[in-house]
């Protein structure tokens, strides 16, 4: 997901570091709400800042006008909760930008907003019940495909929306493979999360797991 560097305009850039801005204050304001709990998302969102970084540079392919990761997305979403994974996403990107990519900073607007958008999505149409204990929603393989499947098809679809708008020619086909090659991470990122979420909740009455995680509100088969 990370758009080669002169697929966007300048002036499209700047639109998207505007919007990944107000995504990022919006998180900031919600998380804010409760002071209380406000230290351990500080602590949260380190941690899915640090687990998205090692996993983007664990697995990275060049494909076409963008690039192939693993990130782990759906497994810091059910185990860190959604503000966290949202903000840690940003983060994580400035990190390796900063340590590793340096040329990647240019569309780090861009590639954030790639991220994030798809996860609001994912939480406000499924996966907010699956937290919600009146909802009575039960977690298990399936649906966590289903949300890996949700959450690809939205980061591809917004790298889509880029090449599109972004004052370039960008052949379809190149886009479609681009978009291809990430059925392989559907297919194996839910067993990442399946692994993370069922080990974590065997601990979940562990004070340290309450404290950092959240599977406590998840209910599993």
């Amino acid at each position: 997901m990370h758009i080669e560097p002169g697929y966007v305009q300048p002036a499209k850039i700047v639109l998207a570091n505007a919007g990944a801005g107000t995504v990022l204050l919006w998180a900031v304001k919600e998380q804010i709400k409760d002071w209380a709990k406000a230290p351990w998302t500080l602590v949260k969102t380190a941690v899915a800042a640090v687990a998205f970084t090692v996993f983007m540079q664990s697995f990275s392919a060049p494909v076409g006008p963008s690039e192939l990761h693993f990130t782990g997305a759906m497994a810091m979403y059910l185990t860190l909760g959604f503000f966290p994974a949202l903000m840690g996403f940003a983060i994580g990107l400035l990190v390796q930008g900063l340590l590793f990519s340096p040329w990647d900073l240019v569309h780090l607007g861009v590639n954030a907003l790639s991220l994030m958008l798809p996860l609001v999505a994912v939480h406000y149409t499924l996966g907010k019940t699956l937290f919600d204990q009146n909802a009575k929603r039960r977690l298990n393989f399936a649906t966590m495909v289903k949300l890996d499947a949700m959450y690809y098809a939205g980061v591809t679809s917004m790298v889509g929306f880029w090449l599109l708008v972004g004052g370039g020619e960008t052949a379809l086909s190149a886009w479609l493979a681009f978009a291809a090659s990430y059925l392989v991470i559907v297919a194996a990122e839910p067993v990442l999360t399946y692994a993370v979420v069922g080990g974590l909740k065997k601990a979940q009455d562990q004070r340290w797991v309450q404290n950092l995680f959240v599977v406590n509100q998840l209910t599993t088969d």
